[in-house]
């Protein structure tokens, strides 16, 4: 038993130091794995921040004198002294305002970006002091839908300004949307073509806005419309001509609008629409057209167009119409003239106008000539003014003295002796 007690406590201190043993290899392991992973740890950030310094920042920047929505994708650069476009449009961008700039001209590849503007689907450049547009402007924009040029005075817009700068080459245009409102340009900068051929020929070349469905041609002092400016639209959805001058639709063919809905021409110098325009608008299954605010002249050709006015559904507000010549038919409705209240005054033929012309002509030379040989003639003429009044005062002089013989008896007998 003793030895058992004497070997029992040499045991347990043996087996207490190696406990202690355990315990303090447990804990330098620990310690070295902790330090391990906390050294991985920190060489992994350090990696991942310089593998973040290293990459490109994001194209995210908002040039400096806009405001930038990400969220909204959206770029405003408005009412600032901008004489280009800003080359560091952020990417993302959907909705783009140039507005109240003075950007002058918009030159070819005024967009072109790396990475290009794939998503800009929105352009406002109204009121941006633009003179000329040239070709190709809005090439290398794929998703553009809306383009609004209203209120600048483009006195070049260039044919290929909407379809690149080759339109046999170019694909077509993305347009939906196109607002061309109040671009006539000033007076002293207009050049010699027509300001409506030069619209016409933009929206005409090489058939690039096929696609369009929207466009606003109003208060651009239209006189008139070429004959094939809507030729090459057949997507037409909506056309706005109102606050223009246009006096007559007589050249315009609406025939191969099928698609078009709404037809604004308000306040123009409309006097009459014939048959053949009544026609063409008639055969349009969903058209609506706005007539209001036109001086019509309720005379004999107004007949045809007040008995279809009378039948069609197409003219909104038809009840309001009224005429505005002659005088004494001013401020009448349309829908209630009668055909005996249009006529027309009767009028020479045009062959008897033209001889009348021409006799008023030759009478007016014969008048001139006379009148100039007169003129050289002067002091002849009043020569022979002077001789004719003597002659008639010697003539007259004898008339008076043989008065005064026969009224006295004396002078009589005495002339009478004297003739013995």
């Amino acid at each position: 038993m003793p030895g058992a007690c004497s070997r029992g406590p040499a045991a347990g201190d043996g087996r207490l130091r190696l406990a202690r043993l355990a315990l303090v290899l447990l804990g330098w392991v620990s310690t070295s794995s902790f330090t391990i992973s906390a050294a991985s740890s920190t060489s992994s950030a350090s990696s991942l921040v310089s593998a973040v310094s290293a990459q490109p920042p994001l194209p995210g920047h908002c040039p400096q004198p806009c405001e930038c929505s990400e969220a909204a994708r959206t770029v405003k650069c408005v009412n600032r002294n901008l004489t280009e476009v800003p080359e560091d449009l952020p990417s993302y961008v959907r909705n783009l305002f140039l507005t109240g700039t003075s950007l002058a001209v918009l030159p070819a590849g005024a967009f072109a970006r790396r990475p290009p503007l794939a998503e800009l689907a929105a352009l406002n450049l109204s009121g941006s002091r633009l003179k000329e547009v040239c070709a190709g402007a809005f090439e290398h924009l794929p998703s553009l839908r809306q383009l609004d040029l209203s209120h600048n005075p483009l006195a070049n817009l260039s044919s290929f300004a909407f379809s690149g700068s080759n339109a046999s080459a170019s694909a077509p245009s993305p347009l939906v949307e196109l607002m061309l409102n109040h671009i006539v340009p000033l007076a002293d900068h207009q050049n010699n073509r027509s300001f409506e051929r030069m619209v016409a020929a933009a929206l005409r070349a090489g058939g690039a806005l096929r696609g369009l469905h929207h466009l606003e041609l109003a208060s651009n002092h239209f006189l008139y419309l070429p004959r094939d400016v809507l030729a090459h639209l057949p997507g037409l959805r909506h056309l706005d001509l109102r606050n223009n001058s246009l006096v007559s639709l007589t050249y315009v063919s609406f025939r191969n609008l099928t698609h078009l809905q709404s037809l604004h021409l308000e306040d123009n110098a409309l006097k009459v629409l014939h048959n053949g325009t009544l026609a063409e608008l008639q055969g349009l299954p969903h058209i609506r057209v706005f007539l209001d605010n036109n001086p019509w002249v309720c005379d004999c050709h107004m007949a045809d167009m007040v008995s279809w006015l009378r039948e069609t559904e197409v003219v909104q507000g038809k009840a309001r119409l009224t005429c505005a010549f002659p005088e004494k038919m001013r401020n009448r409705f349309l829908l209630e003239l009668n055909s005996s209240d249009l006529y027309c005054e009767p009028i020479l033929p045009p062959s008897l106008q033209t001889s009348y012309v021409f006799l008023g002509i030759v009478l007016a030379l014969i008048g001139a000539i006379f009148l100039l040989v007169l003129y050289l003639n002067r002091k002849g003429i009043k020569k022979w003014m002077h001789n004719i009044r003597d002659a008639c005062r010697d003539h007259m002089e004898g008339y008076h003295y043989r008065y005064e013989i026969n009224a006295d008896p004396r002078l009589t007998n005495l002339s009478s002796n004297s003739d013995v």
